[in-house]
């Protein structure tokens, strides 16, 4: 199935709703980890959400969705943009016993808080928080959207491993083009009939068709996503500096260069004792690296 996400609207009304399905991109995000299958679905739900918060909010930069647990799960974080290049991470507590293979979304990560960020390219950073207080990942985001942004928001996640997808549908403030008052109660209590296997087994278009065949749907052009990591060694320089010239110099005194490799995607850095001094003495410069 190809990775993608497909935007709908609901002729008439103030409903509208996205779809998206990952295969390839989930699996090179879990290529490059080992983590246990509880860990590996929540991270494919999370894929999903971050694709499809991306597309809703229309974002010309980084999107990126932090869980922030106290359980035995203590982060997961995925990141999007307008792009389609998605990656994500998991941190497992230290010293903490992973529940079973079945596990939860609450027995995984117990208690904390998820904080969305917005990085646009041009404008200032937003970040929004909101505490774990549901049962699941979809129902944290839909509080969030309540709570943040006063959109009634239903979000639908799942993922087995190798597939991983999502239903977002959102009804909008605007009521002047409404014409439907019944139109969200009714497309939420469709959307709630839907299987898991349909939403990750089914073509887009063709889940459409299950749950709205007898409403009047616009349907725009898909859009294609895939793994990317906007790793860099710029921005691989710009965190090394807040380790601080009396770590960074100690590093280079015991191994003669500075390493540190992309937790995302594993790609490794190397810095040369120049390099840092010119790091060091220029901290606000953009650096130049080779």
């Amino acid at each position: 199935m190809t990775d993608q996400i497909q935007r709908f609207l609901f002729e008439r009304t103030n409903v509208r709703g996205e779809i998206v399905h990952l295969q390839q991109a989930y699996a090179e995000v879990l290529d490059r980890h080992q983590y246990p299958p509880a860990v590996n679905r929540l991270l494919g739900e999370l894929l999903a959400a971050v694709a499809l918060l991306t597309d809703t909010v229309k974002l010309d930069g980084i999107l990126s969705i932090e869980v922030r647990g106290e359980g035995a799960l203590s982060l997961l974080m995925a990141e999007s943009n307008p792009g389609g290049e998605l990656r994500a991470i998991a941190r497992l507590a230290e010293g903490v016993t992973l529940p079973g293979e079945e596990a939860s979304f609450r027995e995984l990560v117990g208690d904390g808080h998820i904080v969305i960020t917005l990085d646009p390219r041009e404008g200032n950073r937003y970040q929004g928080i909101v505490a774990l207080e549901q049962d699941s990942l979809g129902g944290c985001l839909e509080a969030y959207f309540s709570q943040s942004e006063q959109l009634p928001t239903y979000l639908w996640l799942r993922a087995d491993g190798k597939r991983a997808g999502g239903l977002l549908l959102q009804r909008l403030p605007d009521e002047s083009q409404n014409q439907d008052e019944d139109a969200w109660d009714r497309t939420v209590q469709l959307a709630r009939t839907l299987r898991t296997e349909e939403l990750l087994g089914l073509e887009q278009r063709e889940l459409l068709y299950r749950l709205y065949h007898e409403e009047t749907v616009r349907v725009f052009e898909p859009k294609s996503l895939h793994f990317g990591c906007s790793c860099s060694r710029e921005r691989l320089a710009g965190a090394l500096l807040s380790l601080g010239a009396e770590e960074l110099r100690a590093v280079l005194a015991e191994q003669g260069e500075v390493a540190t490799q992309c937790h995302f995607c594993h790609s490794r850095y190397r810095f040369t004792p120049a390099e840092i001094e010119a790091l060091l003495s220029a901290p606000n410069e953009p650096p130049t690296l080779h």
